[in-house]
């Protein structure tokens, strides 16, 4: 490795801004007018943000006229979860359902009482336990509901069967946010396909800027009774206050780029991501892959070796130039023990040392090869201090 070059596999908790959004965005930076004005510098800015919002809306099989624009998924996660949010002329959820291995921005991002939140627990693949899902669902209905599952974990990969999931919640008269944040760019989605009410979305994790992100309703009625950010009538009256419009811009562009590449790039990401499966189970037959047996994203392995801590772990390929994690990067930058492994029923000893690796639009073969050998170092150095200290 030369000097100062690094090796980027945390993709997960957020991927290089693509080319052609870094352009499009130093683009819409140069654009003066504020988007709700009526005069030609305010109208170019509005058609900037309305060319990005048909970009996003086409990356989930969406009408443009149905994409919000928030300031990231935990905000438009923390918008919906709400007893707020309903059909238009329907009364407003009194409950929440949701997966035990939701993202915090879900857990803990709601407006629900605590008393009316409903967790349903996951099997050992990660796999949400379907069975339990029926006997809340079949107790659930009525009064209405709101349920929330993630389309696809984004500390182990593993992607829930949403159709199935939409197809009970309609069934029992509830509504159905699914947070594709990991999902989107790395899988296919249509909304419609899926059967949801309503997704969220954030830039960053799919080569876009930070600090954008998206609500993406099934159609136009559905209302927010109380908003989060109040104030002008921006965003069709959802989200007041100016609009970003350069990382909207940039989210576009990146929304755009990330579907055009989709299925070449799911075989490519499969690829590498299989060989540095290979590579952990050839240097650590004794590793355990987190949530293997089932559908994962193409990008995504999570692992941990028994005796191997995370935190250890993450600080020497970090000093070797390879940039992994250990969850969830939503943790005041700390290793914390996770949740959705925790839920998975897996061993603590393990949990404490789950390393996830995450690939994307700029990861390489060179780049397995590279944690390959920090990897094998990092399982040398530990072996040898402990015959050492033996």
């Amino acid at each position: 490795m030369g000097a100062g070059e690094r090796t980027y596999l945390d993709y997960n908790a957020t991927a290089p801004v693509r080319p052609e959004a870094a352009d499009a965005l130093a683009r819409a930076m140069s654009l003066l007018g504020n988007p709700s004005s009526i005069h030609a510098e305010g109208r170019k800015a509005r058609a900037a943000i309305e060319a990005a919002r048909e970009q996003v809306a086409q990356l989930v099989g969406a009408a443009a006229k149905n994409v919000i624009f928030t300031s990231g998924g935990t905000e438009a996660n923390n918008a919906v979860l709400s007893p707020h949010f309903r059909r238009a002329d329907a009364p407003g959820p009194s409950h929440l359902v949701v997966s035990a291995i939701e993202h915090v921005s879900v857990l803990d991002g709601h407006r629900f009482a605590a008393d009316a939140v409903r967790r349903i627990p996951v099997d050992c693949d990660g796999l949400i336990d379907r069975g339990r899902l029926s006997d809340e669902l079949a107790v659930s209905a009525p009064p209405p509901f709101l349920a929330s599952v993630q389309v696809a974990n984004n500390e182990t990969g593993v992607v829930q069967p949403i159709a199935e999931i939409a197809r009970a919640v309609r069934a029992a008269g509830g509504l159905l946010h699914a947070d594709a944040v990991q999902a989107a760019g790395r899988m296919p989605l249509d909304i419609s396909a899926l059967g949801v009410d309503v997704l969220t979305l954030s830039a960053h994790k799919l080569g876009g800027p930070k600090g954008v992100g998206a609500i993406v309703f099934a159609c136009d009625r559905y209302e927010l009774r109380e908003r989060l950010v109040r104030g002008g009538g921006q965003e069709r009256g959802f989200r007041a206050g100016t609009e970003n419009v350069s990382g909207i811009v940039g989210f576009g562009a990146a929304a755009e780029s990330a579907a055009r590449e989709l299925a070449g790039e799911m075989r490519r990401l499969r690829w590498l991501r299989d060989a540095c499966q290979s590579e952990v189970v050839r240097l650590a037959p004794q590793a355990v892959v987190f949530g293997a047996a089932a559908e994962r994203l193409p990008n995504t392995l999570a692992f941990a070796v028994p005796g191997v801590p995370a935190e250890t772990a993450l600080i020497f390929l970090d000093l070797e130039g390879v940039a992994v994690s250990s969850g969830s990067a939503c943790s005041s930058g700390k290793v914390r023990r996770s949740h959705v492994l925790d839920a998975m029923g897996v061993a603590p000893a393990l949990v404490q040392g789950a390393i996830r690796l995450s690939l994307g639009w700029a990861s390489a073969p060179g780049d397995v090869v590279r944690f390959a050998a920090a990897f094998e170092k990092l399982l040398r150095s530990l072996y040898q201090w402990r015959a050492d200290a033996a």
